[in-house]
């Protein structure tokens, strides 16, 4: 395995698990994942909720993308530190691609419009099969 199997599966399950830490609490949600490329894993949420404030008191934070099949089903744990983005491209580009966003009344130059990605960092698969054995981590 390698980060393009690792682009490819967060693109194709894109429903993940995202961990963060609050008052030296972990704190875990299902959040709906925007894209990944070669430069990372990119993320969009908003000031109205916890999730900021939370990655930007500790950037490090562990994401879980899952894929059922058969009996147990495929994960991929991705972690490293949080960079947030502030680039207008980007901006422009989530509003293409979550349209749904506008009618919460969000524009690229809205202050609650949050962006962040994870760069760099570690990430394995997980399945049944390796289960017992030691974890094949993908740097990137």
């Amino acid at each position: 395995m390698n980060i393009q199997d690792c682009i490819r599966f967060t693109n194709e399950n894109p429903i993940c698990s995202l961990a963060t830490i609050e008052n030296d609490q972990p704190r875990v949600r299902i959040i709906g994942f925007w894209f990944a490329d070669e430069t990372g894993f990119y993320f969009q949420t908003s000031t109205i909720k916890e999730i900021p404030n939370q990655l930007k008191m500790n950037p490090k934070t562990e994401v879980c993308f899952y894929k059922p099949e058969g009996m147990i089903g495929t994960m991929l744990r991705i972690s490293g530190k949080v960079e947030f983005l502030t680039d207008s491209g980007l901006r422009d580009k989530v509003l293409l691609d979550r349209p749904f966003l506008k009618s919460f009344g969000v524009t690229s130059e809205s202050p609650k419009l949050v962006l962040f990605r994870i760069g760099h960092g570690q990430a394995y698969f997980w399945t049944m099969e390796n289960n017992l054995k030691p974890k094949e981590i993908i740097e990137f």
